[in-house]
């Protein structure tokens, strides 16, 4: 069985771990060395940047029993009130096997449904507080409630710095043996940055000959699926509002946010002189803007196609 790179260099000690944020390292540091966390917590920052790794490396370092950790997808059973119900209240329920604390992670936390998940995990969180520590994850800050916010320690994850990013490119493909040319593995770089996990999963796909081939033009959208690249042969032809009914048809809604990415990453769709790019920056920059506060992201995302499409006339 092959295994996944993104899984295989993942970090598996605190020393391994690439920190963008001072106060966190000297806060994680003092937390391992306390065996514990001082409250609940919410990591916010892009996807990709390490705030699930992290979470995992201090359930190691306090060597957290299996039994005592619950991990939960935001973005799919955390949307139901019954994922309260019948999982996250029946965890808190039972005392810890190692008697220390328990654990909930709660990945992509800013997809609870705010209407109803949301504030009862407020008062979860507080009837429980003795014994159990809830660490939240999210891209989006803003839509989680100011009631969990008040709640949580917060951290929010920067970019990681470009140079450790490039080295960890060149130790995983070192370490695979890949061969590759410098300019090759720069439009990965390019195309992926600041998500690492996205550019490991690239560097595993375009690697299985042992030499990493040049990346397709466009194939930065790998992760979000076939579609995309069907929507960039009929945007070449022309077909703008054929791509954007595709698209709006097949992409879930936590992958608009790749969506607005691969349109900033392909410029050239959209015109070939560097007004026209420049004009294409700031719609994209306005619908993205949006797509974090509209009622209705897909309506917003197809404003974003009408007004692009007007660039190419």
């Amino acid at each position: 069985m092959v295994d996944l790179w993104v899984e295989k260099y993942r970090p598996k000690k605190i020393e391994d771990y690439v920190f963008t944020n001072d106060a966190l390292r000297e806060d994680v540091n003092s937390w391992i060395k306390n065996r514990q966390v001082p409250g609940h917590l919410l990591l916010s920052g892009h996807q990709g940047c390490g705030k699930t790794a992290l979470a995992r490396l201090l359930f190691v370092n306090f060597e957290v029993p299996k039994g005592d950790i619950l991990e939960i997808n935001g973005s799919q059973e955390g949307r139901l009130i019954d994922t309260l119900r019948e999982k996250i209240i029946g965890f808190c329920s039972t005392w810890s096997l190692s008697g220390g604390h328990k654990f909930i992670l709660i990945d992509e936390a800013d997809y609870l449904n705010a209407q109803s998940v949301q504030p009862a995990l407020r008062n979860i969180m507080e009837k429980f507080a003795e014994h159990v520590r809830f660490i939240l994850t999210c891209n989006y800050p803003t839509k989680i409630l100011p009631a969990l916010h008040s709640r949580c320690q917060q951290y929010h994850f920067e970019q990681i710095d470009e140079e450790a990013y490039l080295d960890k490119m060149t130790n995983v493909l070192d370490n695979e043996k890949i061969k590759y040319d410098m300019e090759d593995l720069v439009e990965y770089y390019t195309a992926a940055y600041p998500d690492l996990r996205k550019c490991i999963n690239l560097l595993q796909q375009n690697s299985s000959s042992g030499k990493l081939r040049p990346l397709v033009k466009g194939e930065s959208t790998a992760g979000l699926g076939d579609y995309i690249l069907d929507s960039v042969r009929l945007i070449r032809n022309g077909k703008i509002n054929e791509a954007r009914k595709l698209i709006t048809a097949q992409a879930r809604q936590e992958e608009y946010v790749e969506i607005y990415r691969w349109m900033y990453q392909n410029l050239d769709l959209w015109g070939d002189d560097e007004d026209t790019q420049n004009q294409a920056i700031v719609l994209i920059a306005k619908y993205l803007r949006n797509d974090m506060v509209v009622a209705d992201q897909e309506i917003n995302l197809a404003a974003a196609f009408v007004e692009l499409s007007k660039l190419r006339n």
